[in-house]
């Protein structure tokens, strides 16, 4: 699909053409045309968290915005306190020392930094290497630099591994390779040495690694979800993005942070400093007491709740078409459906059930005959939709 061409306005730029539409974008249009004609849906395909950040956290953000003096431009390089900030929580979570003047850079919300990025690193002729199921922008920022995708396949018998004996493409012009864990959309999780497999690849191919690791504090059953830059010597050619969005609780709160080679953070920030003035200084004051006085109990409350919803999901798949691995991690299922068409899946679960879920092949053409689920909704109205999907999903058989 091409982008709308006007016949009294220039041509648009041809990186418009290479984007398809953002696939949330499409389906909220439909759902909000749908809730205008009168209809209920409730939405079990979007990741944003129904629950409210920490207490302390909006009691700084109050007590920063009554400051008069901190409603002024900051640093490009961010908020010294929420990068510092960020420092210790690496330090504290995962052993991990970075300095917060180089290594460290906010973002707004780390989705902002994943495009950025590209944009830093991507020249037309360039090449990104993408896991074949993934987060779509990790292709769109090499879409708007030009640049092309090499897709690394994922392994589903083995817990969606990547098979860099399958890659295919000349990776003498890849710059970037992605990486997800825990994942979006699959739910998978990874140890510590996969990384160092992975942090080996890129070496030998003189590839910065790029990882996302936005969930790594969403796990249940006592799982904990590793970081990249754990790997010994890994700051040599690896940077992490890291998100308040899923942790704390804070997705319309767009604070996050690339962490670790000091190299590509500073070509990021020339992107970024061309682009953006960085954020609120109230907002960087909450995102530090967010990471720097929030209890580890706070967390695992958070998850037991999200634990208690997976369960409940877990049990009902067989009465709604579907079949999953229980997750250890992340805010969703990755559904196999029955039969297999997950376009029909989601587009008659919406017609008949009144409920939204994400078709699989929004991540890719792997994802065919899956869906997502989320986990990001209040008790009550998952009780509701699944009680919805059950009463249709009978009437189908």
């Amino acid at each position: 699909m091409t982008a709308t061409q006007s016949t009294t306005l220039p041509k648009h730029a041809a990186r418009l053409d290479r984007l398809p539409p953002y696939g949330f974008a499409v389906i909220g249009q439909r759902i909000i045309e749908m809730k205008n004609a009168g209809k209920d849906v409730i939405r079990i395909d979007i990741g944003s968290p129904d629950m409210p950040p920490p207490p302390h956290v909006i009691e700084a953000l109050k007590k920063s915005v009554d400051n008069p003096n901190n409603h002024s431009y900051g640093s490009y390089r961010g908020d010294p306190g929420f990068r510092k900030a960020v420092a210790g929580y690496y330090k504290r979570r995962f052993g991990v020392e970075v300095d917060p003047d180089t290594e460290v850079l906010p973002l707004i919300g780390s989705k902002e930094g994943l495009v950025n990025m590209a944009l830093a690193y991507l020249d037309v002729g360039d090449a990104v290497i993408v896991p074949d199921i993934n987060y779509p922008a990790y292709s769109m920022g090499a879409l708007m630099a030009g640049a092309d995708i090499i897709e690394l396949p994922l392994d589903p018998d083995n817990g969606y591994r990547p098979r860099f004996d399958l890659l295919k493409g000349d990776l003498s012009h890849a710059e970037i390779l992605w990486i997800n864990y825990p994942n979006n959309p699959t739910a998978a999780t990874c140890e510590l040495p996969l990384y160092e497999e992975i942090i080996d690849f890129c070496r030998e191919h003189h590839l910065l690694l790029c990882s996302d690791n936005p969930y790594a504090e969403v796990v249940f059953d006592g799982y904990r979800a590793p970081s990249a830059l754990q790997v010994k010597g890994s700051k040599d050619c690896t940077v992490e993005f890291m998100s308040l969005s899923k942790t704390y609780n804070m997705a319309g709160w767009r604070l996050g942070a690339c962490v670790g080679n000091r190299e590509a953070i500073d070509n990021l920030l020339v992107i970024k400093s061309n682009m953006d003035s960085g954020h609120f200084k109230s907002i960087y004051d909450a995102g530090a007491a967010a990471l720097n006085d929030t209890p580890d109990s706070w967390i695992d409350e958070r998850n037991a709740i999200y634990q208690r919803r997976r369960d409940k999901i877990m049990a009902v798949l067989p009465e709604i078409g579907l079949r999953a691995e229980k997750p250890r991690g992340s805010l969703y299922f990755w559904a196999k459906v029955e039969g297999g068409d997950d376009q029909k899946y989601v587009e008659e679960a919406l017609n008949n059930a009144l409920v939204a879920v994400t078709p699989g092949t929004m991540y890719g053409k792997p994802g065919r005959g899956y869906v997502r689920l989320s986990l990001g909704i209040a008790d009550q109205r998952l009780d509701e939709a699944l009680a919805r999907l059950k009463e249709w999903y009978s009437k189908t058989r």
